[in-house]
Protein backbone atom coordinates (compact mmCIF):
# COMPACT_ATOMS: atom_id res chain seq x y z
CA UNK A 1 0.00 0.00 0.00
CA UNK A 2 2.85 2.60 0.86
CA UNK A 3 3.82 1.98 -2.86
CA UNK A 4 0.89 2.49 -4.02
CA UNK A 5 0.48 5.94 -1.80
CA UNK A 6 3.85 7.22 -3.02
CA UNK A 7 2.93 6.48 -6.86
CA UNK A 8 -0.46 8.34 -6.74
CA UNK A 9 1.26 11.57 -4.95
CA UNK A 10 4.25 11.09 -7.91
CA UNK A 11 1.78 10.93 -10.34
CA UNK A 12 0.38 14.17 -8.96
CA UNK A 13 3.76 15.83 -8.59
CA UNK A 14 2.93 16.23 -5.39
CA UNK A 15 5.64 15.78 -2.69
CA UNK A 16 5.37 13.35 -0.27
CA UNK A 17 3.62 14.01 2.85
CA UNK A 18 1.50 13.39 5.64
CA UNK A 19 -2.41 13.15 4.63
CA UNK A 20 -4.62 11.95 7.06
CA UNK A 21 -6.86 9.52 4.81
CA UNK A 22 -3.80 8.71 2.96
CA UNK A 23 -1.97 7.74 6.17
CA UNK A 24 -5.41 5.86 7.32
CA UNK A 25 -4.95 3.63 4.42
CA UNK A 26 -1.93 2.66 5.06
CA UNK A 27 -1.83 1.83 8.59
CA UNK A 28 -5.04 -0.07 7.97
CA UNK A 29 -3.65 -1.86 5.27
CA UNK A 30 -6.92 -0.81 3.24
CA UNK A 31 -7.14 -1.43 -0.34
CA UNK A 32 -9.04 1.82 -1.24
CA UNK A 33 -5.97 3.56 -2.16
CA UNK A 34 -5.60 1.50 -5.00
CA UNK A 35 -8.80 2.36 -6.08
CA UNK A 36 -8.35 6.11 -5.78
CA UNK A 37 -5.28 6.24 -8.19
CA UNK A 38 -6.90 3.82 -10.87
CA UNK A 39 -9.98 6.12 -11.17
CA UNK A 40 -8.25 8.64 -10.76
CA UNK A 41 -6.16 7.84 -14.07
CA UNK A 42 -8.64 6.20 -16.07
CA UNK A 43 -10.69 9.37 -15.85
CA UNK A 44 -7.70 11.90 -16.70
CA UNK A 45 -7.31 9.43 -19.65
CA UNK A 46 -10.80 9.49 -20.91
CA UNK A 47 -10.72 10.55 -24.86
CA UNK A 48 -13.64 12.04 -25.15
CA UNK A 49 -12.08 15.06 -23.32
CA UNK A 50 -10.14 16.30 -26.09
CA UNK A 51 -6.87 15.40 -24.35
CA UNK A 52 -4.57 15.81 -21.24
CA UNK A 53 -5.11 19.48 -20.90
CA UNK A 54 -8.79 19.44 -20.79
CA UNK A 55 -8.91 16.65 -18.22
CA UNK A 56 -6.33 18.38 -15.94
CA UNK A 57 -8.13 22.17 -16.37
CA UNK A 58 -11.17 20.21 -15.77
CA UNK A 59 -9.59 19.02 -12.81
CA UNK A 60 -8.47 22.20 -11.78
CA UNK A 61 -11.67 23.45 -11.67
CA UNK A 62 -13.06 21.09 -9.14
CA UNK A 63 -10.08 21.07 -7.12
CA UNK A 64 -10.55 24.73 -6.58
CA UNK A 65 -14.28 24.42 -6.11
CA UNK A 66 -13.25 22.16 -3.28
CA UNK A 67 -10.59 24.54 -1.64
CA UNK A 68 -8.15 21.33 -2.23
CA UNK A 69 -4.46 22.99 -1.93
CA UNK A 70 -2.31 20.33 -3.04
CA UNK A 71 -4.52 19.12 -6.14
CA UNK A 72 -5.23 22.82 -7.23
CA UNK A 73 -1.28 23.12 -7.13
CA UNK A 74 -0.99 19.47 -8.36
CA UNK A 75 -3.34 19.85 -11.81
CA UNK A 76 -2.04 23.52 -12.46
CA UNK A 77 1.31 22.36 -12.72
CA UNK A 78 0.52 18.85 -15.39
CA UNK A 79 -2.27 21.24 -17.43
CA UNK A 80 0.55 24.15 -17.70
CA UNK A 81 2.64 20.89 -18.43
CA UNK A 82 0.55 19.97 -21.82
CA UNK A 83 0.07 23.17 -22.77
CA UNK A 84 -2.38 25.41 -20.62
CA UNK A 85 -1.92 28.89 -20.45
CA UNK A 86 -2.29 31.19 -17.60
CA UNK A 87 -5.39 32.64 -18.76
CA UNK A 88 -6.82 29.08 -18.99
CA UNK A 89 -5.82 28.09 -15.72
CA UNK A 90 -7.27 31.63 -14.42
CA UNK A 91 -10.86 30.72 -16.54
CA UNK A 92 -11.13 27.37 -14.31
CA UNK A 93 -10.57 29.70 -11.41
CA UNK A 94 -13.00 32.15 -12.47
CA UNK A 95 -15.78 29.54 -13.28
CA UNK A 96 -15.20 27.66 -9.89
CA UNK A 97 -16.32 31.43 -8.29
CA UNK A 98 -18.76 32.10 -10.90
CA UNK A 99 -20.81 28.49 -10.34
CA UNK A 100 -20.22 28.32 -6.46
CA UNK A 101 -22.35 31.63 -6.84
CA UNK A 102 -25.34 30.71 -9.17
CA UNK A 103 -25.42 27.49 -7.77
CA UNK A 104 -26.38 28.76 -4.44
CA UNK A 105 -28.65 31.18 -6.16
CA UNK A 106 -30.64 28.79 -8.45
CA UNK A 107 -30.90 25.75 -5.92
CA UNK A 108 -32.46 28.27 -3.60
CA UNK A 109 -35.44 29.18 -6.45
CA UNK A 110 -35.31 26.08 -7.03
CA UNK A 111 -35.83 24.57 -3.61
CA UNK A 112 -37.91 27.54 -2.74
CA UNK A 113 -41.84 26.84 -2.58
CA UNK A 114 -42.16 30.54 -2.77
CA UNK A 115 -42.08 30.77 -7.17
CA UNK A 116 -42.06 34.80 -6.70
CA UNK A 117 -37.92 34.65 -6.56
CA UNK A 118 -38.06 32.90 -9.84
CA UNK A 119 -39.37 36.34 -10.88
CA UNK A 120 -36.51 38.12 -9.38
CA UNK A 121 -33.73 39.26 -11.46
CA UNK A 122 -30.35 37.31 -10.89
CA UNK A 123 -27.97 40.54 -10.58
CA UNK A 124 -25.32 38.73 -11.01
CA UNK A 125 -22.53 39.86 -13.51
CA UNK A 126 -21.36 36.72 -15.82
CA UNK A 127 -19.47 38.50 -19.04
CA UNK A 128 -16.87 35.50 -18.61
CA UNK A 129 -19.66 33.35 -20.06
CA UNK A 130 -20.10 35.26 -23.04
CA UNK A 131 -16.47 35.24 -24.00
CA UNK A 132 -14.58 32.76 -22.35
CA UNK A 133 -10.84 31.81 -22.89
CA UNK A 134 -11.41 28.60 -23.68
CA UNK A 135 -14.17 27.81 -26.06
CA UNK A 136 -17.51 27.91 -25.15
CA UNK A 137 -17.87 24.35 -25.22
CA UNK A 138 -15.37 23.64 -22.48
CA UNK A 139 -16.37 26.45 -20.56
CA UNK A 140 -19.85 25.05 -20.39
CA UNK A 141 -18.43 21.66 -19.95
CA UNK A 142 -16.67 22.81 -16.83
CA UNK A 143 -20.03 24.69 -15.52
CA UNK A 144 -21.66 21.16 -15.80
CA UNK A 145 -19.23 19.80 -13.89
CA UNK A 146 -18.86 22.11 -11.18
CA UNK A 147 -22.50 22.37 -11.26
CA UNK A 148 -23.11 18.46 -10.72
CA UNK A 149 -20.56 18.72 -7.92
CA UNK A 150 -22.49 21.45 -6.15
CA UNK A 151 -25.42 19.77 -6.89
CA UNK A 152 -27.60 22.23 -8.98
CA UNK A 153 -30.18 20.80 -10.52
CA UNK A 154 -31.28 23.79 -12.41
CA UNK A 155 -27.46 24.58 -13.48
CA UNK A 156 -26.91 21.11 -14.59
CA UNK A 157 -30.11 20.85 -16.96
CA UNK A 158 -28.90 24.43 -18.50
CA UNK A 159 -25.23 23.66 -18.91
CA UNK A 160 -25.78 20.44 -20.54
CA UNK A 161 -28.39 21.17 -22.71
CA UNK A 162 -25.79 24.18 -23.84
CA UNK A 163 -23.01 21.33 -23.72
CA UNK A 164 -24.98 19.57 -26.41
CA UNK A 165 -25.84 22.33 -28.55
CA UNK A 166 -22.48 23.48 -28.93
CA UNK A 167 -21.26 19.81 -30.24
CA UNK A 168 -20.84 18.46 -27.01
CA UNK A 169 -21.46 14.41 -27.06
CA UNK A 170 -22.89 12.72 -24.17
CA UNK A 171 -20.20 10.41 -24.10
CA UNK A 172 -17.68 13.91 -22.93
CA UNK A 173 -20.26 15.06 -20.31
CA UNK A 174 -20.54 11.60 -18.81
CA UNK A 175 -17.01 11.65 -18.98
CA UNK A 176 -16.81 15.00 -17.58
CA UNK A 177 -18.84 14.12 -14.81
CA UNK A 178 -16.93 11.23 -13.70
CA UNK A 179 -13.61 12.99 -13.31
CA UNK A 180 -15.62 15.45 -11.37
CA UNK A 181 -16.69 12.78 -9.26
CA UNK A 182 -13.46 11.10 -8.71
CA UNK A 183 -11.65 14.39 -8.23
CA UNK A 184 -14.50 15.79 -5.26
CA UNK A 185 -13.03 12.05 -3.67
CA UNK A 186 -9.93 12.47 -4.28
CA UNK A 187 -10.08 15.89 -2.76
CA UNK A 188 -11.16 13.99 0.61
CA UNK A 189 -8.05 12.01 0.79
CA UNK A 190 -5.82 15.25 0.46
CA UNK A 191 -5.67 17.67 3.60
CA UNK A 192 -2.72 17.52 4.68
CA UNK A 193 -1.56 17.05 8.39
CA UNK A 194 -0.04 19.92 10.05
CA UNK A 195 3.17 19.72 12.52
CA UNK A 196 0.31 21.56 14.93
CA UNK A 197 -1.93 18.41 14.32
CA UNK A 198 0.90 15.83 15.15
CA UNK A 199 2.34 17.68 18.36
Amino acid sequence: MEETRKDLLAELGINDGAFFSLDAYIKGDHKYIRDLRINLKNVLESPSLGGKKNAYLLALAIAVNERCTPLILAFSEQARKHGATDAELAEMHAIASLLATNNVLYRFRHFSENKAYEQMPAGIKMTIMARPVTSKLFFELVSLAVSAVNGCEVCVNSHEKSVREHGGSQEMIFDAIRLAAVVRGLSLNMHEIESADIA
